[in-house]
């Protein structure tokens, strides 16, 4: 792959690369083709000896939307996975599993939005820090399935994520500090200096090193059984691909998720009125 069309590489430290997803105009939408040059990319950075950390944030006024329900994600994807009923959970759960196969630091720098698909690619990767004001949620559990990748027992536990299952789990970069979804959050106008801080700290460890501590916490994550939870997911991701109102929502996705987002908001602009006392919102 000798050029890029939906991400931009650049490097702003000794050490440090950096991936910008560059689809502002489709909200960074995570499309097959974007997924096949994020992993080309990441593997090129790996056998690099000029990098050793990536940060990967998304141009424009988000992070990211999540996957790009215009296309067929399906369509010529970047490595071949069994087919049959779930194929595309357990393709992008692999997919995620690749980051933290890497001998390489990946960092997530999340501003703006990250909406369900977006919120798998930041926690592949192994930091992740979040403006204050991020907003972080998973609606799509509320009108078509599980999570594609269901990291949120794994990583965050029962209480949190029987909450995001059942709600949709929307949160502040803060929020998401404190459960544990990100390592830190910083005001929007500092993330990117934070993060550049992070990433030249981890960009001081030499590779050789660094790869054997990546590679430990994530082989005694996996001893501990967070890799058999998450591909568990899958099944139920494909389960609920025959219940009726899934069906319902296959049929005209993104008008769905329009219709919910802006049920949603409402929810979120009569809660704020109630919370300020308006008159006639009690």
């Amino acid at each position: 792959m000798s050029g890029y069309e939906l991400i931009v590489v650049d490097h702003p430290l000794e050490g440090v690369a950096r991936i910008t997803l560059n689809r502002p105009d489709k909200r960074n939408a995570i499309s097959t083709p974007l997924r096949a040059e994020l992993l080309h990319a990441l593997e090129a950075h790996d056998l690099d000896d000029t990098v050793r950390v990536t940060v990967i944030r998304g141009a424009g006024a988000c992070f990211s939307a999540g996957y790009d329900l215009g296309g067929d994600l399906m369509a010529e994807p970047p490595f071949h996975t069994a087919p049959g009923d779930g194929q595309w959970a357990r393709h992008v759960t692999q997919n995620w599993f690749s980051f933290w196969d890497l001998a390489k630091p990946v960092i997530a720098q999340v501003h703006g939005y990250a909406i369900a698909g977006a919120t798998e690619l930041a926690q592949a990767c192994d930091l992740v820090y979040v403006a204050d004001d991020a907003r972080i949620d998973y609606p799509i559990v509320r009108v078509a399935s599980p999570p594609d990748c269901e990291y949120h027992m794994p990583l965050l536990g029962m209480r949190r994520a029987m909450e995001i299952m059942l709600t949709g789990g929307a949160m502040t970069g803060v929020e998401a500090a404190a459960i544990g979804w990100a390592n830190r959050a910083f005001p929007a106008d500092e993330l990117e200096d934070e993060v550049l801080d992070v990433a030249a700290t981890v960009a001081g460890v030499a590779t050789d090193l660094a790869q054997i501590n990546k590679r430990m916490v994530h082989r005694q994550a996996e001893i501990m059984g967070v890799r058999a939870a998450i591909r568990a997911g899958s099944e139920f991701q494909a389960l609920a691909g025959h219940q009726a109102s899934v069906q319902a929502f296959k049929a005209d996705p993104l008008g769905t998720m329009k219709r919910h987002n802006a049920a949603d908001a409402a929810r979120r602009e009569a809660k704020a009125a109630r919370r300020a006392g308006t008159p006639g919102d009690s």
